[in-house]
């Protein structure tokens, strides 16, 4: 009789237990008359009134499936960006678009790269497919296309590159970019995750739909959790090749979208104004954020995303970043600790209302001068 045999449960795939449970940012603090949860970067901005006018229209047909295909959803994309909806995929969050591309293109033992400090779904869909995940070392918080590429073997399926990155806001220029696309064998897949995608103000910044239309081995994800403040609906896309699309289609499950997501999706797609406010709004607190903290002797990674990510003093148990989450929590202010990504000593918070950056800042100066 074999050892599983003699089991008295069902084994999960050997993989399956190296993975770490990914780990949300807090939604409470234990103090405060106000909570401000910065620390799942969300939009203070939130939802197109004419994404919530839709999703409430869907309340009386929610005994309805949802068109299986999102076609409004893709059609309104499309659009927007001026792509062939037949090549777009949407899916709950762009989450499930990378567990989808995880599971479409690795076979166990097959290698799939991630950057040192990039999202930990990579590892995670990795894993669940039975990959074998391969960090890739970042040079000054940013990732590196040679370390990249020095990682790349032949059992290389996929490289996940999150651009800009979460939790540290750097991102890498197009021409980089398309250097590590050119490097690649053609039989690894490129997944560019574009989720802050709309923040970036840079002129050398591409989300990837350039590469995503025109090369055959490189697909972009997107999400409206971030920018589009439908975080609650679940909802993401992806753009690519059309073999990708359609393997991935054969796996994805028949009604992964719902009607209500797709609905407020179409009408937030549509209101590009609410997205320029949002644009303004980040633009604005996010230097005056950054100007704050360094003000106040943090060192802070330049972001170019909706988040900043500050680093506290080594070798003062007093001022370290566990500390300050717990100072600013009694105070309402809900932030990110990052130790999971390889920081242990930072702190990431989303850029959120004004008033809320500003109760960030002054807390955080009365920590920083309060007594040992």
């Amino acid at each position: 009789m074999t050892e599983q045999m003699k089991t008295d449960a069902p084994l999960a795939r050997q993989s399956i237990g190296s993975i770490s449970p990914y780990v949300p940012g807090k939604s409470k603090a234990e103090g405060g008359e106000k909570v401000y949860k910065l620390s799942s970067n969300e939009t203070p901005v939130g939802p197109s009134p004419a994404a919530i006018e839709a999703f409430r229209a869907m309340a009386d047909t929610l005994e309805l499936y949802p068109d299986g295909s999102s076609a409004d959803l893709r059609a309104a994309i499309a659009k927007a960006h001026d792509l062939a909806a037949d090549r777009i995929i949407c899916g709950a969050g762009s989450d499930e678009l990378l567990s989808l591309l995880a599971y479409t293109y690795l076979n166990p033992g097959d290698e799939g790269i991630y950057c040192e400090h990039g999202f930990l779904v990579y590892r995670i869909a990795i894993l669940a497919a039975g990959g074998v995940p391969v960090i890739a070392p970042e040079t000054g918080e940013t990732a590196n296309v040679d370390a990249i590429l020095e990682a790349v073997t032949e059992r290389t399926r996929m490289v996940f590159l999150a651009n800009p990155n979460n939790p540290t806001g750097t991102y890498l220029p197009a021409h980089e970019v398309r250097r590590l696309h050119t490097a690649l064998p053609k039989n690894v897949l490129l997944v560019l995750d574009a989720a802050y995608a709309e923040y970036v103000r840079n002129d050398d910044y591409e989300s990837g739909l350039e590469l995503a239309s025109t090369a055959g081995n490189v697909v972009m994800t997107r999400t409206f959790s971030k920018i589009y403040g439908l975080a609650s609906l679940r909802l993401g896309w992806m753009y690519g090749p059309e073999a990708v699309i359609d393997a991935v289609n054969r796996v994805r499950g028949p009604f992964n979208v719902t009607g209500p997501a797709i609905a407020a999706g179409v009408a937030a797609m549509g209101d590009q104004d609410h997205l320029k406010r949002a644009v303004a709004h980040n633009e604005e607190w996010l230097k005056k954020v950054t100007d704050g903290l360094e003000a106040l002797g943090l060192r802070v990674t330049p972001s170019v995303g909706n988040f900043v990510l500050m680093h506290f003093p080594d070798g003062d148990d007093a001022r370290s970043a566990a500390a300050a989450d717990a100072y600013l929590a009694k105070r309402g202010y809900v932030l990110r600790q990052v130790g999971g990504y390889g920081f242990p000593n930072a702190l990431r918070m989303s850029i959120g209302t004004a008033e809320a950056n500003k109760g960030v800042l002054a807390a955080l100066a009365d920590f920083m001068d309060s007594p040992a």
